[in-house]
């Protein structure tokens, strides 16, 4: 992945968590997700500020065996899946200074 991908949770859901998992509703389309305990500490990490290589490189690799360019693309897959859905917000920068036309869609 050649440029940062920044993530923010939308503010269109409801999300709990239970135990390692978290589960989010979609406002938009009341769809229920559950997460496993890697997409929770993404998820959770996803403040719009802070870059997904970034997030997997601190949180995910720091906490499992796993390659670092491996955990990248499956995390970019994930989050595009939910950014499809409503669940997340995708930014080639960080969002807080995000221009809403540079929001990256799936």
């Amino acid at each position: 992945m050649s440029d940062k991908l920044y993530v923010a949770r939308s503010s269109q859901i409801a999300a709990r968590r239970l135990d390692d998992e978290m589960m989010i509703m979609s406002a938009v389309d009341s769809t229920l997700f559950t997460l496993n305990e890697t997409a929770t500490f993404i998820w959770e990490a996803a403040d719009g500020s802070t870059s997904l290589e970034d997030i997997v490189t601190h949180k995910i690799c720091s906490r499992f065996e796993v390659v670092e360019s491996e955990a990248l693309q499956d995390a970019e897959e994930m989050v595009r899946q939910l950014a499809g859905h409503g669940i997340l917000l995708l930014s080639d920068e960080p969002l807080a200074a995000a221009n809403p036309s540079r929001q990256v869609t799936p």
